[in-house]
């Protein structure tokens, strides 16, 4: 099992990624559920969310191989491709595309 953290503003929406993440059999963690000098094993994150990009671009100066999904409503941007994600996933997205991002993030 896996700790995945979810970086997603809107309430109802990270409700379900934290239930397809419990789905596919791992604990998704918000920022104030990790201790300091923990790493997550992959992280979700809603780059539209000035504060949750910021937030993501720390994590990746911290941790460099950090897997990063985005999910959004808005088309990649210079932000969002400097982190480096592993997918990127428009809103809406089908769940299955989200299991299988996350089941390639944790192989790699």
């Amino acid at each position: 099992m896996a700790r995945i953290l979810i970086s997603e503003p809107h309430p109802d929406l990270r409700v379900l990624l934290e239930a397809i993440v419990r789905r596919a059999g791992h604990e998704p963690v918000g920022h104030g559920e990790l201790a300091l000098d923990e790493a997550p094993a992959v992280m979700i994150l809603e780059p539209a969310s000035a504060a949750d990009l910021a937030a993501a671009a720390g994590l990746r100066r911290r941790l460099e191989d950090l897997p990063i999904i985005c999910t959004s409503i808005l088309p990649p941007s210079e932000h969002t491709r400097a982190l480096g994600p592993v997918a990127y996933l428009l809103k809406p997205f089908r769940v299955v595309e989200l299991e299988t991002a996350i089941a390639s993030a944790l192989a790699a």
